[in-house]
């Protein structure tokens, strides 16, 4: 008789360009796209993400060649939106999302990762809008949310993973669970992003365990504790803490990726577990070596 798959390997890993200190389609300061692919494919990731858009190949044919033949796949997109501000800003925000759907679904992807939009500037750290939604923001927020679901699955067949995102509306436990109390479980899901969920004050174990229907996406990611505290004393932005060290490499900062990932597999459901260690901008030889230690990390937890 055949024993059961262990829950663990519903567990897909990947990485993203993220981890590779990629954040802009074009930036002299990141390494160049096929060196990305190469890198990745050698550390022994199977899965990626399509990062900015416009930094991979937007032409699907062209991705799909230069993905298949290092063994890769593509596992979601990713888009940024500032739905709290209505109806005003559908129409830009559809353009911009059609464009990176479509290739999302050309390269076989099943998954939009929905980005909210910062209050203050990630490098300057000018403040754009309040930090604190009105009622009435919410309530488009959670609106226009819903309507971005809907129409992705439509006209697309993905599903969106709205990820909860330092210096944005949708951060703290606070927040997360407010907004997705507000959402409809059928339209909207959850990329949960486990390092910054532990930057805004979060607990990505007991998010699970009390959401976990609502969980369709992980961003496997840690804080370092210490950096941490100084960004909060000075009330850095995300930007420049980025640049200071404070999303560190496993295991060698919180949340312990073990009980996230154990929570995570007592779903028993198919997840994408994506690291991304934001460390825009780096030395281009550096993401290497530690993609592949975490990769081998995260061999070590079972997956």
């Amino acid at each position: 008789m055949t024993s059961p798959v262990p829950a663990q390997n519903r567990i897909r890993v990947g990485s993203a360009p993220d981890s590779w200190g990629v954040w802009f389609p074009d930036d002299p300061q990141q390494v160049p796209w096929r060196r990305f692919l190469d890198e990745v494919a050698r550390a022994g990731y199977e899965w990626i993400e399509l990062g900015p858009y416009g930094y991979l190949p937007s032409d699907p044919a062209v991705l799909a060649e230069e993905t298949s033949r290092r063994g890769l796949k593509v596992s979601a997109g990713t888009v940024f939106t500032g739905l709290h501000h209505g109806p005003a800003v559908w129409d830009a925000t559809w353009a911009h999302v059609a464009a990176i759907a479509g290739l999302t679904r050309a390269m076989g992807a099943e998954h939009l990762v929905v980005i909210p939009s910062f209050w203050r500037d990630d490098k300057t750290g000018r403040v754009l809008e309040d930090s604190v939604l009105t009622p009435a923001q919410w309530r488009e927020l959670t609106a226009q949310t819903e309507r971005l679901g809907h129409e992705v699955r439509e006209r697309f067949g993905l599903r969106i993973v709205v990820h909860p995102h330092a210096d944005t509306h949708i951060d703290t436990e606070e927040n997360v669970t407010r907004f997705l109390d507000a959402t409809d479980p059928d339209l909207v899901s959850l990329c949960l992003d486990t390092g910054h969920y532990a930057y805004c004050g979060g607990d990505s174990v007991d998010l699970i365990k009390r959401y976990g229907e609502r969980i369709g996406y992980l961003h496997l990611k840690q804080v370092d504790p210490a950096v941490l505290a100084d960004v909060a004393a000075e009330g850095l932005p995300f930007g420049p803490a980025v640049a200071r060290g404070v999303m560190c490499e496993p295991p060698t900062g919180v949340p312990a990726l073990e009980p996230v990932l154990a929570a995570a597999a007592a779903l028993d459901v198919d997840l994408f577990a994506i690291v991304e260690q934001d460390m825009y901008p780096c030395p281009p030889d550096r993401p290497y070596p530690i993609a592949e230690r975490t990769r081998g990390f995260l061999r070590s937890c079972g997956l």
